[in-house]
């Protein structure tokens, strides 16, 4: 998927030229109102840096790393969507946190905001550009937020349970594949090594 230049050009001058603060938040300043409104979060500072960068590149190879093992998990189908959906959120996490970190986000607060909401930190990465708009994984993102509640195990019987929303591994991946790649094409971050050849065959 293709970047479109106005995006990388804003970027690019949001590193480089000696913006202050409030002049780097306008292009998305619209877009983000509505968001901490509704959240009711501290309205975020947008500041590219190179330590921003840096850790967005990390979080971004945490999530590559992590969902390369996805094909070696023993994850099992059906009713044991659980274990799958927790390996999910993470990886969702990690990936959405290293697009808003290379946008300006800072980490501290996107650990103070977003913590393990993913639809919440979807919203977000939308808001600013990510272009992501996929019905099926917002509504995964729903279903996994916040996704430290699949981490539990649950009996069928008790009413209070979280519900799957019918996710089961196999539309899982490919949702999850899919996000990760975007954040990879966006960022222009390079894929770990080892996670090259994995990432194309899943797309092929």
């Amino acid at each position: 998927m293709t970047v479109s230049q106005s995006r990388r050009a804003l970027l690019r001058g949001m590193t480089i030229a000696p913006f202050t603060a409030s002049a780097i938040t306008s292009p998305w300043a619209k877009a983000l109102a509505p968001l901490h409104q509704r959240y009711e979060d501290e309205p975020a500072t947008i500041a590219r840096t190179k330590e921003g960068r840096s850790i967005s590149r990390f979080r971004y190879h945490n999530a590559e790393r992590r969902w390369s093992l996805a094909e070696v998990v023993p994850f099992h189908e059906s009713r044991f969507s659980n274990p799958a959906l927790h390996y999910a959120g993470f990886v969702c996490q990690q990936a959405l946190c290293a697009y808003l970190l290379d946008v300006g986000f800072a980490d501290e607060w996107n650990a103070q905001h977003i913590k393990q909401d993913i639809a919440k930190a979807l919203a977000y990465a939308n808001a600013c550009g990510f272009g992501h708009d996929c019905p099926d994984m917002a509504r995964l993102a729903v279903v996994l937020s916040p996704y430290w509640k699949w981490g539990y195990h649950y009996d069928d019987w008790e009413e209070d349970r979280p519900q799957t929303g019918g996710f089961i591994p196999a539309t899982i991946k490919p949702l999850v594949r899919a996000l990760v790649d975007r954040v990879h094409d966006v960022t222009g971050h390079p894929r770990p090594k080892g996670c090259r050849l994995r990432a194309q065959e899943a797309r092929s």
